[in-house]
């Protein structure tokens, strides 16, 4: 989500003369785009400022320049006025619902004076209708927003009150946009949301049940578009439809990702998450029956206040029964204004610590054991940029896994046959097909 923020961020400011620098020291603005799902996350922001500040510093000492620093997301919507007075060199604080007005607020920004401009509202008027439609270029794989916000309330999670209630934005919108992204050379898009299954943007008059499945048919038919992708996913909203997309649109990848957070029925029940580990047991199944190849990775919590050594155990199960090829898991943190934060039933740091190894070892293994499973078969590759040595390139499979081989530019952007030689922990190594396929 917050790739795509960032990169339409830099679109509404392409107008006033804003191009992307990689460096910066070459910039006349700098946009901390952030993330307040976890503390670690939120103390990284304050730590880059800190840094920014002698960015900042030096620019006016030594090229009598002043840069507009500029802190956007989630973590200026729930912390806005503590980034202005643990940071008072920022020039601007923005949510993640306002971006789409930076052109204005740059416009109020005065560097030399000791006041901010800080814009954390909801909005009446939808972001997306504001923003340019013209896009700087995106690559052969690209993100598109089609729903944000969340309506959910897991009592671990701030998203419901830095992104606010569920919106869904309407298919013709999307459409347009995806045709924009393909003309632009975009073979493969990601549809992104918070809660991305709970899409519903049909107009009125066409249908209000219909769901993601439909908008992935719908993309589906667009000329020159070869992947899809979406997430995230709650378990709550993979309907039938969607998973019957699972099996018989061609370019929707075999891979999805569908975080649970927990595998015990106690830890999931604190977490209000609304379904237990036998619901998501039977829509994996389902799944598998739709796409039998498919491929699935997930989130995990450890530490969530009152898990006991069985509530871990648990979990530890659920993770061994589903089998990932990946996962991001992470130890509990509080963050304010949730009911969980206010729970006395703490888990001990070092528990957590000792917990999040002994999960990650197995999803670690379970990784190594799908990627080496994947040696001697041949799969598409869409190729996207260089690698990290002279000669190297590399690209994504329909499994999402990094794919490194050896190959030149000239193949970026294209969906080319390639055999896996060597699985490693996370990426495997390919070689073209010699008779390969290119799409």
């Amino acid at each position: 989500m917050n790739v795509y923020d960032s990169d339409r961020m830099a679109d509404a400011l392409a107008p006033a003369g804003y191009m992307p620098t990689h460096a910066p020291e070459d910039a006349d603005m700098i946009i901390l785009n952030t993330c307040h799902i976890r503390e670690k996350a939120s103390e990284k922001v304050f730590s880059e400022l800190g840094r920014l500040r002698q960015v900042k510093s030096r620019a006016a000492d030594q090229q009598n320049k002043q840069v507009l620093i500029a802190v956007a997301g989630c973590v200026a919507q729930a912390e806005g006025e503590e980034i202005t007075r643990r940071a008072p060199w920022v020039d601007m604080v923005v949510g993640p619902q306002t971006y789409h007005r930076l052109p204005e607020l740059v416009a109020q920004a005065d560097p030399h004076a000791r006041s901010h401009v800080v814009d954390i509202e909801f909005p009446e008027e939808v972001k997306f209708d504001l923003l340019p439609e013209e896009h700087l270029p995106r690559g052969p794989a690209a993100f598109l927003s089609v729903q944000e916000g969340c309506d959910k309330f897991c009592s671990f999670c701030v998203v419901p009150y830095t992104r606010g209630a569920e919106f869904s934005r309407p298919a013709s919108q999307i459409l347009e946009e995806a045709r924009r992204l393909i003309a632009g050379g975009t073979v493969e898009i990601t549809l992104l949301g918070q809660n991305v299954n709970a899409w519903h943007g049909y107009d009125k008059q066409s249908s209000n049940s219909a769901g993601l499945g439909r908008l992935i048919r719908e993309l589906a038919d667009l000329d020159g578009l070869k992947r899809l992708r979406y997430t995230t996913s709650h378990p709550l909203d993979m309907d039938d439809d969607l998973i019957n997309a699972h099996r018989d649109v061609d370019v929707l990848m075999p891979y999805l990702h569908l975080p649970v957070q927990s595998g015990s029925d106690n830890i999931l029940r604190r977490m209000n998450r609304k379904h237990g580990r036998d619901d998501y047991f039977r829509i994996i199944d389902r799944l598998r029956d739709a796409s039998p190849d498919i491929a699935l990775s997930g989130d995990f919590i450890v530490g969530f206040p009152g898990e006991t050594d069985k509530d871990f155990a648990d979990t530890i199960s659920f993770i061994d029964k589903v089998g990932y090829t990946s996962a991001y898991s992470f130890k509990y943190s509080k963050r304010p204004g949730t009911p969980a934060a206010s729970d006395e039933t703490q888990v001990d740091e070092q528990v957590k610590t000792d917990r999040l190894a002994a999960l990650q070892q197995l999803i670690s293994s379970q990784q190594l054991a799908f990627n080496k499973s994947c040696e001697g078969r041949v799969m598409p590759v869409l190729i996207e940029r260089d690698g990290g040595r002279e000669g190297q390139m590399t690209g994504r499979s329909p499994y999402m896994q990094s794919v490194y081989l050896d190959g030149n530019s000239s193949m970026i952007g294209q969906i080319v046959d390639m055999k896996i030689e060597q699985g490693r922990q996370n990426s495997v190594l390919a070689s073209v097909v010699s008779d390969s396929s290119v799409l």
